[in-house]
């Protein structure tokens, strides 16, 4: 099992209660799929550079997960489903180059 970093935008037209309803059911697709939250950062409400769909902002959810590379497409299919998330990006945790400075 490889450990992940997932950026979740939820719709800002939710209430809180409705967010946490929205995270709830990502964590459960996780674990569904064998995975484990290692770590969750409900970063709260930014704007975008541009509209997505016809929203100017939206609820961003960090959460840093471990779970099976061949999960990855299941979990991201999933995610896509959901109505209330407007994107969803998975990387890999510890992949970004550190910044030499001169």
């Amino acid at each position: 099992m490889n450990t992940y970093e997932l950026m979740l935008i939820i719709n800002p037209q939710l209430t809180d209660a409705e967010v946490g309803e929205a995270v709830e059911k990502a964590k459960k697709l996780l674990t569904d799929e064998k995975g484990e939250v290692l770590a969750e950062d409900r970063l709260g409400r930014k704007k975008f550079a541009h509209n997505v769909g016809k929203n100017r902002d939206g609820f961003y959810v960090y959460m840093k997960v471990k779970a099976a590379p061949e999960s990855l497409k299941v979990i991201n299919h999933g995610l896509k489903l959901q109505e209330t998330v407007l994107r969803a990006m998975m990387m890999k945790a510890g992949m970004e180059q550190p910044v030499k400075k001169a």
